[in-house]
C-alpha cells in the first residue's frame, strides 16, 4: 500500500486485540468494519445450514476483511471471525468508504488483494474435493504456519473440524498420522509444527499456487 494511502487511512484507524470467534462479518448482514491484522487469523466460513458448514479462506497478517465491500457490496455471503487471537486494525464503513472516494490508487490496490483471495479460495474448493483429509490438514497448518509467529498453533479438534468441513474424528486420524511421520505434535488444544517442508510435501501439490500469486499481485507473504 502506497503512503499516501496509509496516511489517509490512518486517522480512521483503531487498533483491537480479538479473541477467538470474535464475529468479523456475518452472512448476509451489512459490513460494519473492515479489519486488517497484525496478527492472528481470520476464517471465512460458508454455511449450507446450521450443521453444514466450512471454511473457505483464510485471512492474516497479509490481508484485510471487507472484500466483497471493496467490490461495491454491503453485505457478505459469508460469516467471518477468529480463528486465532488477533490484533487487528479497524476502520467503520463510513470512514473506508470516505477514503476509497478520496484515493485514486486504494481500491485498484486493495482488489488485487481481493483477487488474490478468491483464488485461495477456489483452491480450497478444489483441493477439499479432491485431496485427502491429510493431505488438506498439512496444507491448512502451513498456511496457519505461515501468518503465525513461532510454530504453536492454538486450535482444538472441534475447530479443525469445522475449518476442513470433517467430523472430529475424521480429524483426529488426520492428525495422528501427521504426528506419525514426525511433522507435527498434536496436543490438547495446540498442534505444533515440527516439520514445515515435510508438511509441505504432505500437502500433495496443494500449497505454494496461491501463495505465488499473492507475491505477483500484492508482495511476498512472509
Amino acid at each position: 500500500m502506497s503512503p499516501t494511502d496509509i496516511a489517509l487511512l490512518k486517522p480512521h484507524l483503531h487498533r483491537q486485540f480479538l479473541g477467538l470467534r470474535t464475529q468479523l462479518e456475518t452472512a448476509n448482514v451489512p459490513i460494519k468494519a473492515v479489519y486488517f491484522f497484525e496478527s492472528g487469523i481470520g476464517s471465512v466460513v460458508a454455511k449450507l445450514r446450521t450443521d453444514v458448514d466450512a471454511e473457505v479462506g483464510m485471512i492474516g497478517f497479509e490481508g484485510m476483511t471487507g472484500s466483497a465491500f471493496v467490490m461495491g457490496d454491503e453485505q457478505s455471503a459469508h460469516d467471518c471471525y477468529i480463528q486465532l487471537d488477533a490484533e487487528v486494525l479497524s476502520i467503520d464503513v463510513v470512514s473506508f468508504t470516505s477514503v476509497l472516494s478520496e484515493s485514486p490508487t486504494l481500491r485498484p490496490f486493495l482488489l488485487r488483494y481481493v483477487h488474490y483471495f478468491y483464488i485461495q479460495a477456489s483452491f480450497t474448493g478444489l483441493i477439499n474435493a479432491r485431496l485427502k483429509l491429510e493431505d488438506r490438514l498439512a496444507r491448512w497448518l502451513v498456511m496457519c504456519g505461515d501468518r503465525v509467529d513461532g510454530q504453536r498453533l492454538a486450535i482444538t479438534h472441534e475447530f479443525l473440524s469445522v475449518m476442513l468441513g470433517v467430523r472430529r474424528p475424521g480429524v483426529t486420524v488426520a492428525l495422528q498420522t501427521l504426528e506419525g511421520r514426525g511433522l507435527i505434535r498434536s496436543n490438547r488444544g495446540e498442534v505444533i509444527i515440527r516439520d514445515r517442508a515435510g508438511l509441505i510435501e504432505m500437502a500433495n501439490g496443494s500449497y505454494g499456487k496461491p501463495e505465488a500469486e499473492y507475491a505477483r499481485l500484492v508482495g511476498h507473504i512472509h
